[in-house]
């Protein structure tokens, strides 16, 4: 203190406090070592991945804010940098997949098409398998934008190109998509090498609708009416929520049906008996419903008597559609048991049943029993069958007449006869001839080799009985409970029937509906929005890796050609006439354009491109903001 006061003054003029610094003063001294601004930048490039963000976001004043004040000594990356980091990101992320999907012996698909808001169609190709580890896995192989018609030929190319791209040709098991002639006819056998399977929940959907279509489609189109007036009038649905709460009635919003929306007819339904007299009241409050009104929304008796009687049998059809959508189970399996399930029992006629019931009923199981082949004997020998036969709850094929369960042994006698077997077969089916007890005693060790003399060294090792024998010990075995994970069954069993195994890791890696691709455009659909309506794609590419993530990963991206994929992300602009706006550099701009005084189009966050007075008013007038 001597010397500072003495040589140094100026050091202490203003600093008389004693006190110690603040954090916040700390932490704004601190500095950004290159080791915490790699994992931030790592952290920014998830969240852009993770939440479906244009890169763009990085340029953003609000998110520059934002890390000032979490880490002021941070340096934010560019778009360019944060670009070729996601990019190395998908290519580790491809090679993973690559490498994984070499070791699986069988992959299913799944494949589906959709339309963005752009008008333009995309086709979505997902594999699933089951690994060393009897784990189920899926991943999305492509989702591509598809020009031109969907015809057969057009559709059958893109599976095996996609089959040949990611190196699976030759164990593609089966290919599970929907109902639609042209990808039905893409998946027969002269276009490809594997077995075409009906998505179940898509066909379970066309019976259903054969059956509303004979006296229940009057009762769904009066009840969409009524719950439209309440979801488009705000009078109406604030009635609404008071009327609730005076009759203790759940605080439920209506729910209306959808034609693309499995269920919802069900849903719509449980909702409306479930408010129905919260719903008269408001109809008939002259305060807030017009007596005209009134007349042409409200439901007859009748309606609502169909309605109650009808939630039973559309509440199994519903528990159906759940329970085979499942992608991380096993659900092939179920897809015979579950429809003769419900043709013997829900859908048969019970006391009490009014005429439309048993009408709708019937209707539902004989065009199911029809759509499914329940009838034909070529059932017997389909993968979902098979896939039945070796899931251990169902292997006693109950549902089968004896007849059909002769037909459908012999088959899968038929198929284990061609399976390899020897010692390798025997570890690859989940057991390992080695001792797996690698910290034994000397004591447990010596044991074992008297027990070894005694018995012979070849007490304990499997033996070859041939599938016959297999199969008989297989059947005879106690079937485990419903709720039994088949995959969790064989990977303890799998030791004691090597073909059977091998045979169950093919087929009961099918999934039993196309869900999975269509979850995909769940998650595309939210970056195809409205606000980036003008971005056009020939193509996309999703990252690879487990679906649940990769969903969450769809992005755009833009190429020098103005082409634009949905991974990895990208914000550049199409320029669709001359842009002076600073953000797009001219040497991107597309062939052919010339620029013209003015400039009739700019560019904004988050890739839209509008003119400049629709800009101004969807963004309430701040274009200087957005960067034009």
């Amino acid at each position: 203190m001597y010397h500072l006061t003495n040589v140094h003054p100026t050091l202490l003029a203003g600093s008389s406090s004693s006190s110690q610094p603040t954090i916040t003063s700390v932490l704004a001294r601190r500095s950004c070592d290159s080791q915490r601004a790699d994992k931030i930048t790592k952290g920014i490039c998830k969240f852009i991945q993770t939440d479906m963000l244009p890169i763009s976001i990085v340029e953003g004043k609000g998110f520059g804010n934002l890390i000032d004040i979490m880490e002021p000594a941070y340096h934010i990356p560019s778009r360019r940098t944060v670009t070729r980091l996601i990019e190395s990101q998908y290519e580790e992320r491809k090679e993973e997949l690559v490498k994984k999907l070499a070791t699986a012996e069988s992959v299913a698909l799944t494949t589906d098409c959709w339309t963005a808001l752009t008008a333009e169609s995309y086709i979505t190709i997902t594999c699933h398998y089951i690994g060393d580890d009897w784990e189920m896995n899926s991943a999305v192989l492509l989702t591509e934008s598809l020009p031109g018609r969907h015809t057969a030929d057009c559709l059958a190319e893109k599976l095996n190109g996609a089959v040949e791209q990611w190196g699976i040709e030759g164990r593609v098991i089966a290919c599970e998509h929907d109902n639609a002639a042209n990808i039905v006819a893409a998946n027969r056998p002269t276009r490809v090498s594997w077995v075409s399977v009906a998505c179940f929940a898509h066909t379970l959907q066309l019976a259903i609708n054969d059956g509303f279509a004979l006296y229940l489609h009057r009762v769904i189109s009066a009840a969409g009416k009524l719950v439209g007036h309440f979801n488009h009038s705000t009078v109406a649905s604030k009635a609404l929520q008071k009327k609730q709460e005076q009759m203790g009635l759940p605080s439920h919003r209506l729910i209306q049906s959808c034609k693309t929306r499995w269920n919802s007819v069900c849903e719509m339904f449980d909702r409306l008996v479930e408010q129905r007299w919260a719903v008269a009241a408001v109809l008939s409050d002259r305060t807030v419903t017009k007596l005209q009104d009134a007349r042409i929304l409200e439901l007859k008796d009748e309606h609502w008597q169909l309605m109650e009687e009808t939630q039973p049998v559309l509440r199994a059809l519903k528990c159906a559609t759940t329970v085979m959508s499942a992608e991380k189970d096993v659900s092939i399996s179920n897809t015979y048991p579950i429809t003769f399930g419900l043709i013997n029992a829900h859908l048969l006629r019970k006391e009490g049943d009014g005429p439309k019931v048993i009408e709708f009923k019937t209707k539902v199981r004989s065009s199911l029993s029809t759509r499914m082949n329940v009838q034909s004997a070529e059932f017997v020998s389909s993968a979902p069958m098979l896939s039945a036969m070796l899931d251990p709850r169902h292997k006693h094929l109950g549902f089968l007449t004896p007849a059909q369960r002769v037909l459908a042994n012999a088959k899968l006698v038929e198929l284990g006869e061609a399976v390899e077997t020897g010692q390798e077969a025997i570890e690859q089916a989940g057991g390992h001839a080695a001792d797996e007890g690698s910290a034994n005693t000397g004591a447990a060790a010596t044991q074992a080799s008297a027990m070894a003399l005694l018995l012979g060294e070849q007490y304990s090792t499997i033996l070859d009985t041939g599938i016959d024998s297999e199969v008989n010990n297989f059947l005879r075995d106690t079937p485990p409970l419903l709720d039994c994970n088949p995959t969790d069954w064989w990977k303890v069993n799998g030791r004691r029937f090597p073909r059977l195994s091998k045979l169950a890791r093919q087929y009961l890696c099918i999934p039993a509906t196309s869900v999975p691709s269509e979850r995909v455009f769940s998650a595309a659909g939210l970056t195809v929005t409205r606000l980036r309506s003008l971005l056009l794609g020939r193509y996309t590419a999703p990252p690879p890796s487990n679906s649940s993530s990769l969903r969450k990963s769809i992005v755009l991206k833009a190429t020098r050609e103005s082409t634009f994929s949905l991974w990895p992300p990208y914000s550049t602009i199409q320029q669709r006439s001359s842009c002076r706006c600073s953000r797009v550099p001219r040497h991107q701009a597309p062939s052919g354009v010339t620029s013209s005084p003015g400039g009739t189009f700019c560019c904004c966050l988050g890739g839209v491109l509008l003119r400049r007075g629709d800009l101004a008013r969807t963004l309430g007038g701040v274009m200087g903001k957005a960067g034009c």
